[in-house]
């Protein structure tokens, strides 16, 4: 919305929930069932018809596919739905990419009746069951072992049914890879790829759990191992049919080796982006809509300081207190904001059983490293104070 502000661009939200707007947008805002992208698609054009749109951006996981479909229809730039369900959908993801030959792990996709020890066999071990629809390293195990894979895929399915999923629901079950994970975030001009930023994951993601905290870019790896990474994205965004338009994409590197995890048809999840300025101050938003709706593009090169994001991880469930040393974290050198984006009295779930975080810690500095332990810092000064839930505090108080 700042984004578009700044261009000048009359927006039309449309969403689940109409969320807090002026009176203006309101009467411009549609709401919309996102679960059902064909109908939240006909909305679109329906009021496309009445006052025309010059382009169609999807947002986030669950916009994507309804601005697939609508842009399609009203002929608008866009990528087509079909390119977009196989990154909504993890199973058609890996088998798409397995067509292409593109690396990725070994996978099993597992009905709700298969032999979970013949899947194991099948993928090797460690192996990491996954949902397919699910996002934010919710429902997302690693297993050393067939017997923590039966308990994984039991606990999966409970997040499922928690999610308002089928429990039953087909799972996937891969093959863990080791090595160092980075983030890209890249552009796509007529399939062309321009890879805008790759960010470094210091902390180690090797499970159970694997939820993300830091983001730091430039990434530190060696610029053969960076040109493959490129490469590498590039190749699985075409194998995927994706032509227009932001991607996010998650990488394992190990030996120099380059494997896909997860590439979605959006950009950044979360506040992330604000990590992210481009020449001139231009942001990732600005050059989204520009993209989108065919304006110029500038050099598309970052910032020449170093910066990152920390994702405030979320340290145990129960219903959140407070979040106590925020100004102290602020006051960090190379700090530039922190922000608590779950309000006091709400419930807070950790990963995998929850896929948000309490906020982000937002840095700049000379250097990666620098950064890093910016970050690193200010969330040291956080004291997090969560009640934990009743049945928990029942349990504590009958120990002797």
């Amino acid at each position: 919305m700042a984004a578009a502000r700044e261009l000048g661009v009359a927006v039309t939200v449309a969403s689940e929930r109409r969320a807090t707007m002026s009176a203006a947008m309101r009467e411009r805002a549609l709401t919309l069932r996102l679960s059902d992208p064909a109908d939240a698609a006909e909305a679109i054009v329906a009021r496309g018809r009445e006052t025309p749109f010059a382009a169609i951006v999807g947002v986030d996981d669950q916009g994507v596919m309804t601005a697939a479909l609508a842009s399609e229809r009203l002929g608008l730039p866009h990528n087509p739905p079909a390119a977009v369900a196989n990154t909504r959908d993890k199973a058609a993801m890996r088998q798409a990419l397995e067509v292409a030959n593109v690396p990725q792990p070994r996978f099993v996709l597992l009905a709700d009746t298969d032999d979970i020890t013949a899947a194991v066999r099948e993928a090797g071990l460690p192996c990491v069951i996954k949902p397919l629809s699910l996002s934010g390293s919710r429902g997302v195990i690693r297993a050393n072992d067939a017997d923590q894979a039966r308990a994984a895929v039991t606990r999966v399915r409970g997040i499922l049914a928690a999610a308002g999923d089928r429990a039953d629901a087909p799972l996937l079950l891969e093959s863990y890879l080791p090595g160092v994970e980075v983030a890209v975030e890249a552009l796509l001009r007529a399939g062309q790829l321009e890879i805008l930023a790759i960010f470094d994951k210091p902390e180690p993601l090797e499970g159970p759990y694997f939820e993300e905290t830091l983001y730091v870019t430039p990434s530190r790896l060696a610029a053969t191992v960076l040109a493959s990474i490129g490469r590498v994205t590039a190749v699985a965004a075409r194998a995927l049919g994706l032509r227009e338009g932001p991607i996010h994409a998650e990488l394992r590197v190990h030996d120099g080796n380059v494997s896909v995890l997860e590439l979605a048809a959006r950009s950044i999840g979360g506040h992330c982006s604000r990590a992210l300025r481009f020449r001139a101050g231009v942001s990732l938003e600005q050059i989204i809509l520009r993209h989108a709706l065919g304006l110029t593009l500038e050099e598309l090169a970052r910032e020449p300081d170093a910066a990152g994001v920390m994702m405030i991880p979320i340290p145990r469930g129960g219903t959140l207190l407070r979040v106590e040393g925020q100004e102290r974290a602020r006051a960090v050198s190379g700090v530039e904001d922190v922000e608590i984006t779950i309000a006091r009295g709400r419930p807070v779930v950790p990963v995998p059983d929850g896929d948000r975080y309490l906020g982000f810690v937002f840095a700049h500095g000379p250097t990666p490293a620098a950064v890093e332990r910016s970050l690193r810092e200010a969330h040291r000064c956080l004291d997090i104070q969560i009640r934990p839930p009743p049945a928990v505090i029942a349990q504590a108080a009958a120990v002797p």
